[in-house]
């Protein structure tokens, strides 16, 4: 309440005046000067002090300011000094190519270490924006509250606890003051912020206010303008996410600050007269006069605006910082596109991010991001962001777009502008035709060997999708591992819990320790995971000629060199440290991975091979060059050594005699270096090989003849090839293809017309014909979908075999049951008419019609029906009527599938959004990312924006793009990408050493636990014992599980859906139903055993599915390796009608139409003879061609 005026009297004036008299000289001049009030009870004198809090709020903003001017005019004079100063210098050009990158300093670092604070991308930083904002509005309060007190009063500091909490509140904001000066890059606008403003004329006053033991309102209400960043602080917290809620909240607290700010203003002015409440009221009904009259001038405004504000608002330039990187986003510049980006490229499991970004403006990322409006194409803008200095540059593209070509050809000219400006800087951009690629080559200064690089969106989509038709839900993990996910815990026992902690892995790449070197790479796979864990899954090896290559899970005879580099699959980067800092004196018998650390100790410069032979030498007494125990055989054996003593300290000179002794040992008895580890072969391999190496397998002439007169592989070796065939004979019409009883094949549903921008199909067949697969183990293509399309596209297909087209639609279920959808082992979907709809949510329609029509398609039982009724003319791989004619020993069988909800399909998405109707059983939320959905989790729905994250992936560590290409194409090579952007076709090649040695490189497979070497580990057993036995045995690398959507509750369930767990620990339960993702040597004998096994498919039952990946005879306990002399007679006319075929000039195809009912010796006859009553059930099937 404010204290009411006494009447002014006779009396009054004598009591002033005689009060006035009492004081000394000096006070009754002073009073002369400052009239006595009644608003300062406490004061005697009668004596404000306003100045005082406004002299602080003031002498603090004008100096501070002083001194930043000041400070800039210093530098700019010592700027202009240096300069002249250099002119006078002649600069050598070896001084002008280099640059010197400077160390990253002090200041820098502080400077980083704040913005990370106060920007909203991390969680300190949120809840300091939030907590800031939320005192600002308890300090509004503590206002509202004093604003019922005189303006200006006495206050004991002690006493009024509204002063200590406005007190505490004040010295919270100056600390975050602060901490905005550091982080601000221009300190000048930082101190004329209108927050800056905010601060200055509430903070020092509250220091005032102790100091005095006195309060003044003054200028507190000027805490209301925080309530302008009111909609910033919703969007933080995800409250706001439509731009139409945003103009409204924004446009709402921005009237009530400015309403409030006003109404203190006026109650400061007129503050012996109105109270807060009546300037509130009086206020607001000025606004509505004048909300009347401003709409009058409506129509101006925007005039007025563009008028006065003529700069632009993201014009200027980049000031580089010393010490720090910074690269250029460009291209495609959307809200989704570039927020996708910077979730994936600023994650907090990558290493420290000491970069920022030039590409978009958001507020949560202030400190690391600006936004710069421009083109690529301008090389004045170029200039602006300083591309010259940049360590990279991303194009983006638009992956929706109608026409593909056109978007690609934009890149490709701001690729060619950005070089032609600054040729030594790296390129990173998207690409969305595979067969654009070849352009980038035609640039001068386009260097892949340098960093640049092209990430083909098409090319890396269907090669995903092509991995799922070898390994169902590879995709979705391969997806996983190159995109950041931070770790979701869920307590209570589901699948998402075992899915999530599988997403939290992601590959990296680090070089290994100098503890390594001389050791082969399955045993140091083995000591990563166990010891660790880490899981090691590829290196890059330098070849004698000093070239480098990926090399995914090769083999024993790979040694690893000095400083090679791993890729390792793990949860944070932290952790693959762990392989660069690991010491065997120092961390053997450490059991937590999480104490090793970097040790102390001096090691020797020696590596662990020139130690071993050092070794050698003391024991033999020779010199340690020219020894005679030199021999290749000791390197060799240094892993046996290993294994001998597995993870603890062996003295090389102790052991030195028992090395010796191994080597005598292993050179007479093979089978007991077999046993002792020595030698590991792949589960398709003979046990007799021990390198993986085509040139030194014994018999490999046999299978592998250099015949110069055919040819069986492109000119790379890296795919099968078979000379170009017409479109009209590979067309198969719904009776041919109903008669052909198609099984373990891959059905490929794809909706195109003649208008609809090509796919690029050979993308899709180029991984599922890798020459690391044998001809028999080809899985046949069936595309389904309009042929006017397919012929647009065949002109890239026509150069591989077995490969079919049945004209039709997939949406007929005619068509699908003509190609037995219900027996193959992988439907795609696909769709060329996605992007030519601007509605989001139908550009899926046509994908998400086919999937629910298969799913909705009811089978007989055509497995066991033909088991019961046409014993011999079971389909390849099917019968399962005995041990011995089944798919044994680990590998997938194919279950009778009854009804479409069961058969593997994987679809293709463009709105991530649209993957909720795939699945009609699920709970998905429409908002939830498309990581955490259940199609996406059981690898049936794949969508393109997952590729988003290879862009910062590749920046980051380009080896990572090497390898997921490596893993994804089947084998693309640069030099195969010059080859097809001569003539955009594969090229057939004769078989040389050199050409079937790319065959030896690894494949995924899948393989089961319920039968096989592994049955015992199926029920209950550990993973880590199954990989470490998987690793020793055969040299295949387990890397994740496909396991059934229900197998955690225990008891059997009618749903046969699986998720993909990525890396689980060593200690995790296995139960008999799951299925291994596994990485499989090549296996050089497959090809003569299954030529043997197989030569009929007419009347065998012991042949294979397409799809089989089994463990060959020799190599299987319990078989005889002796043969029948009939079964050697019958093999021997095989393999003369097979010699036979081969030197026909019958076209190759996957399907002859004149085999269909031919038979080819007496045998066959008289067993179609004895099957006479089931002829009329079903067709003969027809001859799968054999690998010539």
């Amino acid at each position: 309440m404010l204290p009411t005026e006494e009447p002014e009297d006779d009396d009054g004036d004598e009591k002033r005046l005689s009060t006035i008299m009492t004081y000394p000289p000096a006070v009754r001049n002073m009073a002369v000067i400052i009239p006595y009030t009644s608003d300062v009870p406490c004061d005697a004198r009668g004596q404000r002090m306003w100045w005082a809090f406004l002299a602080s709020s003031m002498v603090t903003f004008f100096g501070g300011l002083f001194i930043i001017l000041l400070w800039r005019t210093f530098k700019y004079l010592w700027t202009v000094c240096c300069h002249c100063k250099g002119k006078k210098k002649v600069k050598r050009p070896s001084d002008t190519s280099a640059v010197a990158v400077s160390e990253v300093g002090w200041m820098t670092s502080v400077k980083d270490w704040a913005g990370v604070m106060i920007s909203a991308q991390t969680l300190t930083g949120r809840v300091l924006v939030v907590l800031v904002f939320a005192l600002s509005i308890g300090a509004l309060v503590i206002y509202f509250i004093d604003s019922s007190k005189p303006i200006e009063s006495c206050q004991q500091f002690d006493k009024d606890y509204t002063l200590q909490i406005d007190m505490a509140f004040n010295v919270f904001f100056l600390l975050y003051f602060g901490l905005r000066f550091i982080a601000a890059n221009d300190k000048l606008w930082f101190w004329l912020e209108v927050n800056s403003v905010v601060d200055f004329f509430t903070v020092p006053p509250v220091f005032v206010s102790v100091y005095l033991n006195r309060s003044w309102l003054g200028l507190r209400f000027l805490r209301a303008l925080r309530l302008i960043q009111f909609s910033e602080i919703l969007q933080f917290l995800n409250i706001l996410k439509t731009s139409n809620s945003i103009k409204l909240v924004n446009l709402c607290s921005i009237f009530i600050s400015t309403w409030l700010t006003a109404a203190g203003f006026i109650h400061l002015v007129s503050h012996s007269i109105l109270t807060l409440t009546v300037c509130i009221l009086k206020l607001l009904l000025s606004c509505v006069s004048c909300l009347l009259l401003q709409a009058m001038f409506a129509s101006y405004v925007p005039e007025i605006i563009e008028l006065i504000g003529n700069r632009k608002k993201y014009g200027g330039s980049y000031s580089a910082v010393n010490g720090r990187k910074h690269i250029v986003v460009c291209g495609h510049i959307t809200l989704e596109s570039v927020s996708n980006f910077l979730k994936d490229f600023l994650h907090k499991d990558r290493d420290d991010v000491n970069v920022e970004i030039r590409g978009a403006l958001f507020k949560r990322h202030f400190t690391q991001v600006e936004f710069y409006q421009g083109s690529v194409l301008n090389p004045h803008d170029l200039a602006r962001v300083k591309i010259e200095s940049a360590d990279a540059c991303l194009i983006l593209a638009n992956k929706y777009c109608a026409d593909p070509d056109a978007e690609d050809a934009s890149n490709i000219m701001r690729v060619i502008s950005i070089k032609n400006y600054h040729p030594k800087i790296r390129i990173i951009t998207q690409m969305l035709q595979y067969h654009n690629k070849a352009h980038l080559l035609n640039i001068p200064s386009w260097n892949w060997k340098e960093g640049d690089d092209a990430i083909c969106l098409a090319e890396l989509k269907l090669g995903f999708i092509a991995q799922s038709c070898l390994a169902q839900g590879l995709s979705t993990m391969l997806a996983n591992l190159f995109s950041m996910r931070s770790y979701i815990k869920i307590e209570e026992d589901t699948w998402q819990k075992y899915y999530l902690e599988g997403v939290a892995n992601e590959m990296y790449t680090e070089y290994l320790s100098s503890a390594f070197v001389g050791l082969s790479f399955p045993t140091i796979c083995e000591l990563c995971y166990v010891k660790l864990k880490l899981l090691l899954i590829a290196i890059e090896y330098k070849s004698d000629q000093r070239e480098s290559s990926t090399l995914i899970n090769p083999g024993n005879h790979v040694k690893m060199q000095e400083g090679t580099l791993g890729f390792f699959i793990a949860s944070d980067a932290k952790e693959v440290k762990r392989a660069l800092f690991y010491c065997k004196a120092c961390h053997d018998d450490i059991t937590d991975p999480k104490r090793i650390k970097k040790c102390g100790c001096k090691r020797t410069k020696k590596s662990a091979y020139k130690r071993m032979r050092l070794a050698c030498c003391v024991a033999c007494g020779g010199a340690e060059h020219g020894c005679s125990c030199m021999s290749d055989s000791v390197a060799s054996n240094m892993e046996v050594l290993h294994r001998g003593f597995p993870f603890s300290p062996v003295s090389l000179y102790d052991n030195t005699t028992t090395l010796l002794e191994e080597e005598q040992q292993s050179a007479l008895s093979p089978k007991k270096k077999q046993r002792n580890g020595g030698m590991r072969t792949s589960p398709t391999c003979s046990p007799k090989i021990i390198r993986h190496d085509p040139l030194l397998v014994p018999g490999h002439d046999q299978m592998e003849t250099m015949d110069e007169n055919i040819k069986k592989y492109d000119s790379t070796g890296m795919f099968h090839w078979c000379p170009s065939k017409d479109i009209e004979k590979v067309m198969l019409t719904r009776s041919e293809a109903a008669m052909t009883v198609l099984s373990g094949h891959v059905v490929v549903c794809i909706f195109g017309d003649v208008k609809s921008a090509l796919i690029g199909l050979r993308n899709l067949v180029m991984p599922l014909r890798a020459s690391n697969f044998h001809y028999h183990e080809l899985k046949p293509i069936v595309f389904v979908g309009s042929l006017e399309y397919l012929k647009r596209e065949w002109e890239t297909l026509h150069n591989f075999p077995k490969v079919s087209i049945l004209p039709g639609t997939p949406l007929s279920r005619a068509d699908l049951r003509a190609v037995n959808i219900n027996l193959c082992d992988m439907c795609v979907i696909l769709s060329a008419n996605q992007n030519n709809i601007d509605d989001a949510s139908l550009q899926d329609k046509e994908c998400i019609l086919a999937s629910l029509n298969i799913k909705s398609m009811q089978f007989d039982d055509s497995i066991g029906l033909l088991q019961a009724n046409s014993q011999g003319f079971t389909p390849p791989g099917m019968d399962r009527s005995s041990p011995e004619n089944s798919p044994v020993h680990g590998l997938v069988r194919k279950a009778s599938i009854t009804t479409g909800a069961n058969i593997p399909i994987i679809t293709e998405l463009v709105n991530d959004s649209n993957v909720q109707f795939l699945d009609q059983d699920d709970d998905d939320d429409p908002d939830t990312e498309l990581y955490l959905t259940q199609p996406f989790a059981c690898g049936t729905a794949f969508a393109v924006s997952v590729l988003d994250s290879l862009m910062s992936a590749t920046y980051f560590n380009d080896n990572i793009l090497t390898l997921i290409r490596t893993l994804v194409t089947g084998g693309a090579t640069p030099e195969l990408e010059g080859l097809l952007a001569e003539e955009n076709a594969l090229r057939g090649g004769y078989s040389t050493p050199q050409t079937l040695a790319n065959r030896d490189r690894c494949r995924v497979a899948q393989l089961a636990l319920y039968d096989g070497p592994f049955a015992d580990l199926g029920d209950g057993g550990c993973y880590g014992d199954l990989f470490c036995k998987a690793l020793k045995t055969y040299n295949m690398l387990c890397f994740g599980i496909y396991r059934l959507r229900d197998a955690h509750l225990g008891a059997p369930s009618q749903c046969t859906k699986r998720y993909v767990i990525t890396n689980p620990p060593y200690d995790f339960e296995l139960v008999p139903t799951d299925l291994i993702f596994c990485l499989m040597q090549f296996d050089h004998n497959a090809g003569q055993t299954r030529t043997n096994l197989s030569s009929h498919s007419t009347y065998c039952p012991s042949k294979k599915s397409p799809s089989a990946l089994s463990i060959p005879s020799s190599a299987r306990p319990g078989r005889s390796r002796s043969r029948d002399p009939r079964d050697k007679q019958k093999t021997k006319q095989n393999n003369i009608l097979h010699k036979k075929k081969n030197n026909s000039d019958e076209p190759e195809n996957s399907f002859p139409r004149n085999t269909q009912t031919k038979h080819t010796n007496t045998h066959t006859a008289n067993q179609t003879n004895q099957y006479k009553s089931t002829s009329n059930i079903i067709q003969p099937i027809r001859e799968v061609e054999e690998e010539p």
